[in-house]
């Protein structure tokens, strides 16, 4: 997964008119590394229709602080720069919560871009 360590390149990055994802997490996050042995798999079932990238919340205090992460590991699907869908929590997220929500961001996405 590519890792974004400023705000130009994650601005870049969730700006494209494509399905993107932002994971926020941290490396003292044990949450965090949980997802670690899956969500190489995960990403790679999806890419065809979403693009990922790591954020470390500790790197973009400010941006963090902008978007409200407060729980992490924290997804946020953004078409086109703006938020699409979000799944916060500071609880642990198994392989199939985040599917779950990879599904319901990509036909949210779909549904906006239909319009």
């Amino acid at each position: 997964m590519r890792r974004i360590q400023d705000e130009t390149a994650f601005r870049e990055f969730v700006g494209q008119d494509k399905l993107t994802i932002a994971v926020f997490k941290t490396t003292w996050c044990a949450d965090c590394h949980f997802m670690e042995p899956f969500i190489g798999d995960v990403e790679a079932a999806y890419s065809d229709r979403l693009t990922m990238a790591e954020i470390d919340r500790d790197d973009l205090p400010d941006l963090c602080s902008e978007l409200n992460i407060l729980g992490i590991p924290s997804f946020i699907a953004f078409l086109g720069g703006k938020e699409v869908i979000r799944f916060v929590s500071k609880l642990r997220k198994t392989r199939e919560e985040i599917e779950q929500f990879l599904d319901r961001a990509v036909a949210v996405s779909g549904e906006l871009a239909g319009k």
